[in-house]
């Protein structure tokens, strides 16, 4: 249900900040937009211009597809989060609940792909957990191009490409046996 609290730009920028200070790490520019749409008052065109100048004046960096906040934009959100309302902050903090889990999973995955003379490519793959890796294999794959589908395959569910490895490798040691 929306809350309707946004009626000018200053407000809008109010609650970019709020949610990118929250945010455990930088995210696309849709999942800002799913996040904001917590009121009534945002719409695309207006998200879009208030992120575009909050780029330019410092407040939040972009790279690549994502922006992150930068020290000026945690300064001023800390400063100015008061004024959201209650109900508002709320709201954001339980939609960004799936969406920093979503970031720590996403920050603990780890995919490399190096080309090899031979035109084939090694896949480099590592799951992390906070400080020590979990899992790191190296997969020779046909082409760069298999390799980088494998790598998301990994990205999506780094569960799924270690259960195939396993799997392939019981079926050739029964085979062997």
């Amino acid at each position: 249900m929306p809350i309707g609290f946004i009626q000018d730009e200053l407000d809008l920028k109010l609650l970019i900040l709020y949610i990118m200070d929250r945010a455990a790490g930088p995210i696309t520019f849709l999942q800002l937009f799913e996040l904001a749409l917590c009121d009534a008052g945002v719409d695309y065109f207006s998200l879009t211009q208030a992120v575009e100048h909050m780029v330019s004046t410092g407040q939040l960096s972009k790279e690549k597809d994502r922006y992150a906040i930068t020290d000026k934009g945690r300064r001023n959100s800390q400063i100015c989060q008061s004024s959201l309302p209650r109900s508002v902050r709320r709201h954001c903090d339980e939609n960004l609940v799936k969406v920093n889990e979503a970031l720590r999973l996403e920050a603990q995955i780890r995919v490399q792909v190096m080309d090899r003379e031979d035109g084939t490519a090694t896949l480099c793959l590592t799951l992390e957990d906070n400080a020590s890796p979990l899992l790191h294999m190296a997969l020779l794959a046909p082409s760069p191009e298999q390799a980088g589908l494998w790598g998301e395959v990994f990205r999506q569910d780094p569960s799924a490409l270690y259960m195939g490895v396993i799997k392939l490798l019981n079926t050739q040691k029964e085979e062997t046996t």
